[in-house]
């Protein structure tokens, strides 16, 4: 416990926000290696209808993952104030809290899954070449893997703001490795040809469900010297505590449900061009590639989310503002340095998915013009995550809601129309430096706020 107090009150910021964030980062590193790999593995089939289906059906999976944000984010960041307020009683109840909710919630969303499934696929553009496939992952990994699924994404948000960095970056690492070592053996060798879909789903599963019993175990072990314990007795958290939980953790899910949302509206536009399904497969390639920077950024931000509530927390403004200030500048300079890449790299990395001409063609096109919006979406996550460090769960999603809703999604509605494809896929670039803005004057208002305080 001391040495966690030391990492969050007194260490040098460089070396607090690496121990918090170098684990998280290899975490999403991995996480998003499984991703790739997934897709990487599906289009070993040169099946743009598998990798469009699998495309399709990741964004239900992403809810998910998202709900898992609710109790994650909300229960993680309170949790981690409580203890910088020196009030370890009720961040222990809050963390059992959080953890009980998540289970609950799982087993509401799976149930869901399952009776809404077909017309859920058909709202994210599936048709008839892309339902059975879509079924097949939905079934395995929403249905069948939703309380694994979100348990293990709200179960090491817990464990990073209570110091366990590590701990939680090999748990999510150690399902997204089992993943990537099942994948290949259900697609290729178990399940007969034309059920790749399919083995791709039942991996995940499984490698959820041993990544689910590790939080298990890690949480029964440091229960005797953290906040952190599995309690199924119900624990009444006080309201003003109920109200913070939900007022940083909803605004978290619902941010994550509209990058989701962004996504439906991008594959619906994407489908009305050529033969609907090669375009909707090089979009899907495209963003598994975004997703390096993004992951990268979303690492370090997690990382940096704690160290900064606890500081609040204890009042301490002017440490919180160098993390924050430390992390904007890594994220930043990683997601040029990826920008960079891509435009220099862009055919080889496509034609590592799939060797179809036209698939390559349009993927080509397409991450050439949306990498450019990499580092000014990255000025966007880092202040979505300070506002729910410092409990400005509002304001963080007034910020999600005016990129997705006020700017992004018009912007790419009006130029998709003018312009066509190239509109469509320039309208990221122009939205992310018009929110970028935004964010940017609401971010000094509030800092500003809290140093007067």
């Amino acid at each position: 416990m001391n040495d966690k107090k030391t990492l969050f009150e007194s260490a040098s910021p460089v070396k607090a926000l690496a121990v918090m964030s170098v684990p998280t980062v290899a975490s999403q590193l991995i996480l998003l290696i499984y991703n790739i790999a997934d897709t990487w593995f599906i289009g070993r089939t040169n099946n743009p209808a598998m990798i469009g289906a699998s495309n399709l059906a990741l964004t239900v999976y992403l809810i998910a993952v998202s709900l898992a944000n609710v109790f994650g984010v909300g229960g993680g960041s309170l949790m981690v104030r409580l203890i910088g307020e020196k009030k370890d009683d009720d961040a222990r109840k809050v963390a059992s809290y959080s953890i009980i909710a998540s289970g609950i919630t799982a087993a509401v969303f799976s149930l869901f899954t399952l009776v809404f499934m077909t017309p859920l696929l058909k709202l994210l553009g599936a048709d008839d070449m892309t339902m059975v496939y879509g079924r097949q992952y939905l079934l395995t990994t929403v249905v069948l893997g939703s309380i694994p699924t979100i348990l293990s994404m709200s179960m090491p948000q817990l464990l990073r703001n209570a110091g366990y960095s590590k701990e939680a970056g090999f748990g999510v690492s150690l399902g997204s490795i089992l993943n990537v070592a099942l994948d290949p053996l259900f697609m290729f060798m178990l399940l007969p040809k034309g059920n790749e879909v399919l083995g791709a789903g039942i991996a995940t599963m499984l490698s959820n469900y041993c990544s689910f019993i590790y939080f298990i175990l890690m949480f029964r072990k440091v229960q005797n010297e953290s906040v952190l314990k599995i309690s199924f007795r119900r624990e009444k958290l006080e309201k003003i505590h109920l109200k913070s939980l939900y007022t940083v953790g909803i605004p978290a899910a619902i941010s994550i449900f509209l990058f989701d949302l962004v996504t439906i509206v991008i594959n619906k536009l994407t489908i009305g061009y050529g033969d609907h399904v090669t375009p909707l497969a090089a979009m899907g390639i495209v963003l598994k590639l975004e997703r390096i920077p993004i992951n990268v950024g979303l690492g370090v931000c997690l990382g940096m989310v704690p160290l900064i509530a606890y500081n609040y927390g204890s009042k301490n403004y002017k440490r919180m503002n160098d993390f924050s200030s430390l992390a904007r500048w890594i994220i930043i300079g990683f997601s040029s340095v990826c920008m960079i890449s891509f435009l220099l790299f862009a055919k080889p990395l496509i034609g590592a998915f799939i060797q179809d001409e036209e698939t390559v063609r349009l993927g080509i096109m397409f991450i050439k013009g949306r990498c450019l919006s990499l580092p000014f979406m990255m000025i966007g996550y880092h202040i979505v995550n300070y506002m729910n460090a410092v409990n400005k769960g509002k304001v963080s999603f007034l910020l999600a809601l005016l990129r997705h809703v006020v700017i992004l999604i018009p912007v790419m509605l009006i130029m998709n129309a003018i312009w066509g494809l190239t509109g469509l896929v320039w309208s990221q670039l122009t939205a992310d430096v018009i929110h970028s803005v935004a964010a940017l004057i609401i971010f000094a208002k509030v800092k500003n706020s809290i140093i007067k305080s």
